[in-house]
């Protein structure tokens, strides 16, 4: 096991590290990445072999130092019974999609999940790719696997409109959310068997920009943690938008990290949740690294870590579009940081 990958083990156990490692629990592939290994993207979702391959790049052309699968938000609704569209006719990177949901609405919803659920969907492919990343990189960089919040999840089996509606009557919404949780918990037991060095929760839909903190805090919140108490440490939870209000909540769920985003204040999330728990974040993963320029990424990567970050992490997944450049700053700058005596 080399230094790298211990240090991000021992990190997600909570030692504190001298330096500030620059990683992801977010799909982190890039095009450059396809291109050297002669793949295009609709290619890489459904091959195992095709996905670890993929996601070890990210590693082997840069030095980011984690390889992380899947790279859709379809898998665990495809599991489910939803069908996806994966594109492929299309000559340009675009995510997979969801083509016909369960539902239209939370409370018309009748779920009945597979018996098996790790033989369901693209489920075995993913967890034969993390096997694959493990032998092919697992003694370098840390291997992990994502999944979905509950409210993200039913985002995709349900239709969006009714599901954000349904957030002003909680009693509609809750029970689904809470079956959800279980669902997600089982996939990342999965994962982890499979290999995964760790499990990001990302909850991309349930943010508090979208629901609103109040509605976070009765109605998300609950799920997470019941998410989160059914999944094998380490775990990171992840939440996108303007986090501020929640900071506090957040550090109560459970989790080992939290990564925020690029519209948090890291600073003033520092101060709200004080000096223990581990903060990662929180570049922008479009205008900074993949529209930026080098010398903006570098500048970026001084100021997450003079704000009190623990670990250097895009707010999203990475724009596969990034140019050589910027990924070599990013990783170069972030290799170049102490804890003690910051540039």
């Amino acid at each position: 096991m080399s230094a790298t990958v211990g240090e991000i083990l021992a990190l997600l156990e909570g030692k504190r590290l001298e330096r500030f490692p620059v990683f992801s629990g977010l799909p982190s592939l890039t095009r450059l990445g396809l291109e050297a290994c002669g793949l295009q993207f609709g290619e890489v979702h459904r091959d195992a072999a095709k996905m670890a391959a993929a996601a070890a790049t990210t590693y082997e052309l840069f030095g980011f130092e984690s390889a992380v699968v899947p790279f859709d938000l379809c898998v665990e609704a495809e599991a489910l019974g939803c069908e996806v569209n994966f594109n492929d006719e299309l000559p340009f990177i675009v995510h997979p999609t969801i083509a016909t949901r369960l539902g239209s609405t939370p409370e018309g919803l009748d779920l009945h999940p597979p018996l098996e659920l790790a033989l369901a969907g693209r489920l075995p492919v993913v967890m034969e790719a993390i096997w694959l990343l493990k032998s092919r990189v697992g003694r370098e960089v840390a291997v992990g696997a994502w999944i979905p919040g509950p409210f993200t999840l039913a985002w995709q089996i349900i239709e969006v409109e009714p599901l954000i509606l349904s957030v002003a009557s909680p009693a509609h919404v809750a029970p689904l959310l809470a079956r959800l949780a279980a669902i997600l918990a089982q996939v990342a037991r999965c994962y982890r068997e499979a290999g995964a060095d760790f499990i990001t929760i990302h909850e991309m839909g349930g943010s508090p920009r979208i629901v609103g903190p109040q509605a976070f805090r009765t109605l998300i919140l609950p799920a997470l943690r019941s998410l989160i108490a059914q999944v094998p440490a380490p775990r990171v939870l992840s939440v996108c938008g303007h986090t501020q209000p929640v900071m506090a909540d957040l550090t109560g769920c459970g989790v080992e990290a939290i990564s925020v985003d690029q519209r948090c204040d890291l600073a003033r999330a520092r101060e709200v949740v004080g000096p223990e728990p581990l903060l990662f974040g929180n570049f922008d993963p479009v205008g900074v690294l993949a529209d930026g320029t080098p010398e903006t990424v570098a500048a970026t990567v001084r100021a997450i870590a003079a704000a009190g970050a623990d670990a250097i992490w895009p707010g999203c997944d990475l724009w596969p579009e990034v140019p050589a450049e910027n990924m070599s700053s990013l990783v170069e700058t972030a290799k170049g940081l102490r804890r003690n005596g910051r540039p």
